[in-house]
């Protein structure tokens, strides 16, 4: 996939998912009260959750994988430990030789990948999805979410927050 360097909202408004009008009127509110603008426009109703992974997955260049029909062999759940998956907001897909196919809210969390690889002796082929789906994976795959991980529910947004800090660190060394 390739990586487009464009802002978000230009790419909503080029794919005709908002107007101008909406884009002008969340960037507005985001330079008010601050915060993402993915999240603003999902609270303003603009957009679904799934717009904004599918723009951030091309913006960033990770492959998106929903999850609504997915039936995943028991087997291959077994691979990532029930701790990674709610750790990691994960799901392994599929497995091909020594490649496992992996769900995830944050594909550009590297201790996430290296963690799961260390667990499943795999290399990991990651993809992004939305944190709703990958909250239904987990709970049906491996039980309700344990009450220390129902509070760190993860927005479709992360991965694009924290590859930012990453560069920002990455920069700063």
């Amino acid at each position: 996939m390739r990586i487009v360097h464009k802002p978000l909202g230009r790419l909503l408004v080029e794919r005709k998912i908002i107007s101008e009008h909406q884009l002008n009127k969340a960037l507005k509110i985001q330079e008010k009260e601050g915060g993402l603008l993915g999240q603003i426009l999902l609270r303003l109703g603009y957009v679904t959750e799934e717009d904004i992974v599918i723009c951030l997955a091309t913006q960033f260049g990770y492959p998106y994988l929903p999850l609504g029909n997915c039936e995943i062999e028991p087997e291959i759940v077994q691979l990532i430990p029930k701790e990674i998956a709610y750790q990691y907001y994960a799901i392994p897909i599929d497995k091909v030789d020594k490649i496992l196919t992996v769900a995830m809210v944050d594909p550009s969390n590297k201790s996430a990948i290296e963690d799961i690889e260390y667990a499943t002796k795999c290399r990991v082929q990651a993809f992004v999805s939305t944190s709703t789906d990958i909250k239904k994976a987990i709970e049906r795959y491996y039980g309700p979410l344990e009450e220390k991980f129902q509070k760190r529910e993860p927005s479709e947004l992360s991965f694009a927050k924290a590859k930012r800090e990453r560069e920002k660190k990455e920069e700063g060394s």
